[in-house]
């Protein structure tokens, strides 16, 4: 059976309490939405789908050859992916970060994965929209946020294998593997 399966960066604590009183306030501003569980809030690296189990064990060992440094991920602003019908937070671009982005997707090219066909545009999921109703929804969350809000930037030192599981409820998160991010071995 197929593993539905992505690469990415678990957040911080700190930053996730940031996140809950977020949304929190942001809760009563729109309707048809569905809201994503701070468990399952990440910044994703690369969307695999569904793979083969005879990919897995050399998905871990190409994934387990990556050596990046730790990266800063600092957050950009609320905004929403009108096509995805989706709300949220930017993640600002670094070398760091594209450089891990582009090591995962070249590791993972050589078990067979085809590279996602748009750019690269790290975030973290907030919300989804249902329908048309739920896209006014999306833009209504905007409109209330008066002001910005400032989020706390964090420091990366793992990247994860993550398994999408479906719930009636929508998908759950299970971490698969842990990949360290650390100095390149010595030579």
């Amino acid at each position: 059976m197929k593993m539905r399966l992505f690469v990415g960066i678990a957040l911080d604590p700190a930053l996730t309490d940031a996140l809950k009183r977020l949304t929190a306030s942001l809760r009563r501003a729109g309707d048809g939405l569905r809201w994503s569980s701070p468990e399952s809030w990440h910044i994703t690296l690369q969307f695999l789908g569904a793979t083969d189990p005879q990919c897995y064990e050399s998905l871990l060992a190409r994934l387990s050859e990556i050596h990046r440094p730790p990266l800063a991920i600092h957050l950009g602003v609320p905004d929403v992916f009108e096509r995805a019908g989706v709300f949220h937070i930017g993640v600002l671009p670094s070398q760091h970060l594209t450089a891990l982005e582009r090591h995962v997707v070249a590791a993972t090219a050589l078990c067979g994965i085809r590279p996602e066909d748009h750019p690269y545009h790290p975030h973290i999921t907030l919300v989804r929209s249902k329908g048309h109703e739920g896209r006014r929804g999306l833009h209504a969350l905007l409109e209330h946020l008066h002001s910005p809000h400032t989020l706390p930037s964090f420091t990366a030192h793992e990247f994860l294998l993550y398994q999408s599981l479906p719930t009636p409820t929508g998908s759950r998160y299970e971490i698969r593997a842990r990949f360290p991010l650390s100095s390149p071995p010595a030579q």
